[in-house]
């Protein structure tokens, strides 16, 4: 079993993985640790553990939603660079609203 040392928001934690799966954990690490990021920037300070619980949330969000897509046949999977305007203009409304989801659980978590 391999050892991986990442870094998410500032601190580093020791992750136990399988061999050959330290590149992976990185990258995952790299993702996650992006995703604290733009919620702190947009949120600012909250404490480690509610943007820690936010950004949990906003992952699951991302992975339900691409659930979705894959669970219904009529939903096109999409090659990088053949989106057309329109679908470019609704996949900014989702992320949008993603956006305003998140602000929203930030401002409920501000408020407790």
């Amino acid at each position: 079993m391999a050892q991986v040392s990442i870094r998410i928001n500032g601190r580093s934690y020791d992750i136990a993985c399988d061999d050959g799966q330290e590149n992976r954990i990185h990258a995952l690490a790299g993702y996650v640790d992006e995703r604290v990021r733009e919620i702190s920037d947009a949120v600012g300070q909250i404490g480690e553990q509610r943007l820690l619980v936010m950004t949990s949330l906003l992952i699951a969000d991302e992975l339900g939603a691409a659930q979705e897509k894959l669970n219904n046949p009529q939903t096109p999977i999409v090659e990088e660079g053949s989106l057309s305007a329109a679908e470019c203009d609704a996949m900014a409304e989702n992320i949008e609203t993603m956006a305003e989801r998140v602000e929203a659980i930030a401002g409920k978590l501000a408020k407790d």
